[in-house]
Parts: structure tokens; C-alpha cells; sequence
């Protein structure tokens, strides 16, 4: 699955997208969100406020519960203003 990251996500992690390989017991947003923030010190900076971190799954908004399974791209990014 690819990973986009956004704005001060991608800041913070240090990269604008990887390629990721769950396990199998990641099966919603929030668990990414989890297993990513695990896997080190830029993730765990990146994620430590997951309330506020928006998500998308294949372009289209996607709640923390939302299932991941058969997901070809997910996006973070924190919340969008307009102006």
C-alpha cells in the first residue's frame, strides 16, 4: 500500500510517500496510524495527535474505523482551512 504524507506530516516524518506492508492485524486507519507511529522517533512526532490527522483512502475522506483492507493509497494530512 502506498503512504502519502501531507504538509507538517511529511515534515515531521521526513519523506512525501512510502510503500507499507501491515500486518494483518492493521485493519482500520486508526491501526495504521498506530502501527506508523511505531515504527520510530519521526513517526511517533508525526502521530502523536492523531485526533487532529485527517485521512484519505484512494482519494476519498476516510474515518479512523474505516476498514483499509483492499486499499491501494492512503493519505495524511492535518486539517484543511479554507480562506
Amino acid at each position: 500500500m502506498k503512504v502519502l504524507y501531507f504538509a507538517w506530516v511529511r515534515e515531521r516524518i521526513g519523506r512525501a510517500d512510502e510503500e507499507v506492508d501491515p500486518p494483518a492485524d492493521v485493519t482500520t486507519v486508526a491501526a495504521l496510524m498506530d502501527w506508523l507511529a511505531g515504527r520510530g522517533e519521526e513517526y511517533a512526532h508525526a502521530f502523536e495527535n492523531r485526533r487532529v490527522i485527517r485521512a484519505a483512502l484512494d482519494q476519498a475522506h476516510a474515518r479512523p474505523e474505516t476498514p483499509i483492507a483492499g486499499a491501494r493509497e492512503i493519505a495524511f494530512f492535518p486539517p484543511m482551512t479554507g480562506g
